[in-house]
């Protein structure tokens, strides 16, 4: 039997953790300046790939978050734990290695 509690708070967490690194972050997602007085050219350069960099993560993490949601929504209407596709239960290990997964393990392979 899966503690469903458990999971909850620590899908909480998790999101809170998201939201605040995703604030601490912001700053490196910014327009680079394309002002040469200011800024060399490889500082340029540097700056736009820490940009990116951070525009990638930014978008791993909210795919994450919408992962998170997603199993929050399911806990609160029962259905945590039960693959989306065939409504079996979903292994408990499988659960506490990532308790966002929406499906069995069969149904993920297929």
């Amino acid at each position: 039997m899966i503690e469903v509690e458990d999971y909850h708070q620590r899908l909480l967490q998790e999101r809170e953790d998201l939201r605040q690194q995703a604030e601490s972050t912001s700053a490196d997602r910014r327009p680079v300046e394309l002002d040469q007085q200011s800024v060399g050219r490889l500082s340029r350069m540097d700056a736009m790939q820490v940009q990116a960099m951070a525009k990638a993560s930014e978008q791993r993490r909210q795919n994450r978050l919408r992962k998170i949601d997603a199993a929050l929504k399911r806990i609160e209407e029962d259905e945590f734990g039960y693959c989306v596709a065939c409504g079996e239960e979903i292994a408990p290990k499988r659960l506490e290695l990532d308790p966002t997964v929406p499906r069995c393990i069969d149904c993920a392979e297929a």
